[in-house]
């Protein structure tokens, strides 16, 4: 994966600490527990994501502030909209931006073929903003199987939050949402942040990863 460090403006992820999987799942557990009684939770399967994640990409995590512009190009993989009648992303994956704009085009029709989905994104739209969590490689299993873009910012959880903030126009230019990324090896981060991790957001480091 190409990567290149952007020396100034909004443009590239702003890493502010390296965390430990223990903090990555403490918050995530916190955050997005299980219910097994709810049918729009799939908390579980995220979870699964995250732990393969931590298997396959050596234990690296950080905690990162992503540019407008970035959230646009993670990748998100195959969805079949809550099992309804219309697939929102193919098995090749999208970007945020790409579904967005296919969730536009289907406009009204979309809550009345995939009632789930759309309940979804409704209630992400004005509940408060929590982290997403992404990886920098595609993960095992059939979300991911078939994706075109292997390497980049790709989705673990936070594929209805991530569509619905952008449906409601966030994050706007210039702002940044959080984000838990697993992978991120040395050459994405200056020495200091490989041994010790950063800490607060004005001391951050900015990276861009380019797909």
């Amino acid at each position: 994966m190409r990567r290149r460090h952007e020396s100034a403006g909004n443009t590239g992820m702003k890493v502010l600490e390296a965390v430990t999987f223990d903090t990555v799942m403490g918050h995530f557990a916190q955050a997005h527990p299980y219910d097994g009684q709810d049918e729009a939770n799939s908390n579980d399967e995220a979870e699964a994501h995250i732990r393969n994640a931590q298997q396959l990409l050596g234990g690296r995590w950080h905690r990162v502030l992503l540019a407008d512009t970035e959230v646009l190009d993670v990748v998100l993989p195959w969805h079949l909209g809550e099992d309804g009648e219309v697939e929102l992303i193919p098995p090749a994956g999208l970007t945020v931006g790409e579904a967005a704009a296919r969730l536009a085009a289907l406009g009204e029709s979309y809550a009345r073929t995939n009632p789930l989905c759309a309940r979804k994104l409704d209630r992400q739209t004005n509940a408060p903003p929590t982290p997403v969590f992404l990886a920098t490689a595609a993960m095992p299993g059939p979300d991911y199987a078939r994706l075109t873009v292997r390497e980049g910012l790709i989705h673990l959880d936070g594929l209805h939050r991530l569509l619905a903030w952008r449906r409601a126009g966030r994050p706007a230019p210039g702002d940044r949402i959080e984000a838990y990324v697993a992978g991120l090896g040395p050459a994405d981060l200056s020495p200091a942040d490989v041994r010790h991790g950063t800490r607060h957001d004005q001391e951050g480091l900015d990276v861009h990863p380019g797909r």
